[in-house]
Order: C-alpha cells, then sequence, then structure tokens
C-alpha cells in the first residue's frame, strides 16, 4: 500500500512509499484510509524541524488527523465493518505518570508520551492503517466529508474544558470571548464558543480571503485591528490565543476583563525579543485575579466532545472550512501554501471533492 513517509529531523525527505500492508493484532481496527488532514506540525516534519520514527527505523508514516472506514474489527471490539471513524493521536507513557495512569495522557507529567505520525508511532497518512480499539473514536456518517476536523476539535474541545474547570474555582459566567487566529483552531474554538451561547470575537490579520465571511457565518464579529486596541475595546473574560504571536499573547493578557482567563494554544516559534513591563503585567494579574493557562492535544474524552460538537454544526460551515482536498498523489500541492487556505486535506481514497 502506498504511505507518506518522511526521514525526520531531515528535510526534502518527504515522499510516496510503498509499504506493507498493516497486520492488526489482538484488540485493533483495521481500518481504510480516507482523509488526513495537514497542520503546522505536519509542515515542521516535513522540514526536517520535529519528528521521531519509530525504533529501528528510519522512515515515519506522518499524519495524525485521520479518517477512516473500519474494514474489519474482531467480535468483541465495540465497532463493525463500516463504521466511520478517527484514530487518536497520543499514547500514554509506559511508566506511567500519575496522569497517564489515569488516562488523562494529554497532561503527560514526564514527556514519555508517544503519537501517530509525529513521535515513535507511524500515523494515519497511509491506504490502510490499524489502530487499538480503545484508541478509535467513532463518528456520526454524517460527518464523512469533514470527519477529519474531529482532531483539531479535540484540541479545542480540551482547551474550553480547561477553561470551565479554571472558572469554576469561582462563580463563572462568562459573555464575552475573543479568539486571536482564524486558522483552523481559531476558527474552531470559535465554533464552540457559538455553541455555548457565547458573545464570540474573532482576530486576525487579513482582510479577505474566507476567513472573514467564515466568522461572520458563525454569528461571531470578526476584526482585523492591532490585538491590544481590539482586546481593550472587548475586554474578554475569555481569551482563546491560537496564533503563538509573542505580542499578540503580551496584549491580550494585558486586556481581559477582571477575573480573566486566557488560554494559549498557539505554539510560539520564538526567536523576536520583545520589550513589556513585566512589573505592571504582573499586578494586573494578581490583582484581577486573572488566570494564564497552555492547552495541547487531548484524550479521548475531548474526541468525543469534538465529534459531539462537530454532529451539531453547519455541516457546510464545516466544509467550507476545508479549503483544499489535495489527491495522496499530488501530496507535495498540500504543503505549498496559497493564500485562500485554512484547511488543507490529503484525500486517501482516490477522490479530490
Amino acid at each position: 500500500m502506498r504511505a507518506l513517509t518522511v526521514i525526520p529531523k531531515r528535510p526534502g525527505t518527504v515522499e510516496l512509499t510503498e509499504v506493507p500492508d498493516p497486520k492488526p493484532a489482538d484488540g485493533e481496527l483495521l481500518v481504510q484510509g480516507l482523509a488526513v488532514g495537514v497542520c503546522g506540525t505536519d509542515k515542521e516534519i516535513v522540514r526536517g524541524e520535529y519528528g521521531w520514527s519509530p525504533p529501528g527505523r528510519e522512515r515515519l508514516v506522518i499524519g495524525h488527523e485521520s479518517l477512516g472506514r473500519v474494514h474489519s474489527a474482531g467480535p468483541d471490539s465495540g465497532f463493525s465493518a463500516g463504521d466511520l471513524v478517527v484514530g487518536v493521536v497520543r499514547r500514554p507513557d509506559p511508566v506511567p505518570c500519575g496522569a497517564c495512569a489515569h488516562d488523562e495522557f494529554d497532561m503527560c507529567r514526564n514527556g514519555e508520551y508517544t503519537e501517530r505520525g509525529i513521535k515513535e508511532i507511524d500515523g494515519y497518512a497511509s491506504e490502510l492503517w490499524s489502530v487499538e480499539a480503545g484508541y478509535a473514536v467513532t463518528i456520526d456518517p454524517t460527518l464523512e466529508r469533514v470527519g477529519v476536523l474531529v482532531e483539531p476539535t479535540s484540541v479545542v474541545a480540551k482547551a474550553w474544558e480547561q477553561i470551565r474547570r479554571v472558572g469554576q474555582r469561582a462563580w463563572f459566567e462568562p459573555h464575552r470571548v475573543l479568539v486571536t487566529g482564524a486558522g483552523p483552531i481559531g476558527l474552531l474554538a470559535a465554533l464552540l464558543g457559538i455553541q455555548q451561547g457565547l458573545e464570540v470575537h474573532v482576530l486576525d490579520r487579513v482582510t479577505e480571503g474566507p476567513k472573514p465571511d467564515l466568522v461572520r457565518r458563525l454569528g461571531a464579529t470578526y476584526h482585523h485591528e492591532d490585538a491590544a486596541a481590539v482586546a481593550a475595546r472587548l475586554r474578554p473574560d475569555v481569551v482563546i490565543e491560537a496564533t503563538g504571536a509573542g505580542g499578540v499573547v503580551f496584549d491580550v493578557l494585558a486586556n481581559t476583563a477582571a477575573y480573566g482567563i486566557v488560554c494559549l494554544t498557539g505554539v510560539s516559534s520564538g526567536g523576536r525579543p520583545l520589550r513589556l513591563d513585566a512589573a505592571a503585567l504582573n499586578r494586573d494579574l494578581v490583582l484581577e485575579n486573572d488566570a494564564v493557562l497552555g492547552s495541547v492535544n487531548a484524550n479521548l474524552r475531548h474526541y468525543r466532545q469534538a465529534a459531539d460538537a462537530l454532529v451539531a454544526a453547519d455541516e457546510s460551515w464545516l466544509d467550507a472550512l476545508i479549503t483544499r482536498r489535495v489527491p495522496l498523489s499530488r501530496y507535495a500541492e498540500a504543503f505549498e501554501p496559497t493564500p485562500d487556505d485554512v484547511k488543507v486535506v490529503i484525500t486517501l481514497d482516490g477522490e479530490n471533492s
């Protein structure tokens, strides 16, 4: 079968490779791959900046935003042939740490976890893949065109869960949310905010293309001005920061409502020093009981929350979020950005529609 592979830490090594068909072990599903999403992590791996091969192997099958259809399943697996499924990315560390021992492997404390398509386990960018039944999530058949969005949605489902947990340290009734960044993570975070009945604002730099329209179709408000000015005007109760841009991070930290919560989901690239008044920022955080947290990855609970959120969403909006579908045979195009990209997907079943 065909699979998209790289030699991690070596740029220019991504290629379509013939690899053996998977042989599912007891308790595993055999799945026909339908699609994989392409995100910033995949691009970093392709550029040779990130990633680890399985032990004893040179190449890694990439792809962690999965969608597939069960080809075969054991009688006691809870799955049937034809089920639409996504595979969970992370696996707990073998020690395990306290978090992993309690199935909260997204919060692993020792870093010994592994991840499909990223760290030491082959990913889902192949025509067939196998997955342990306990790390597969069934999704509604109506999500066949957009189910590849479950994994990125699980990331923001976790972020919202963490925000609620922090807020509930005391009375918590947020009203206004600012999401910085209108990429897939930002837009999906906005979707979940709208589903909670909140007033949602989204900030991004672009003024044209699909992003402003996707925000408006959600019923949210789009902004493209300076982050500090927008945040100061809105004074949001909650901020979900999805750019990783240092200046934006500090602008929103300084401009929340009292008892505000800022959840950082964007990973910064570093390398650009910033001047800031750390003492003033500290004073504001303390005197206003503000909270700042980072959130990444997801566990099984968040995948199920994500699947439920997508079923409740407007399918045409979700479909519009996927701005390009590239067949596996033309995989290189998926890693070449175009001005109107939001989410790019590689199709694995020979279709490009």
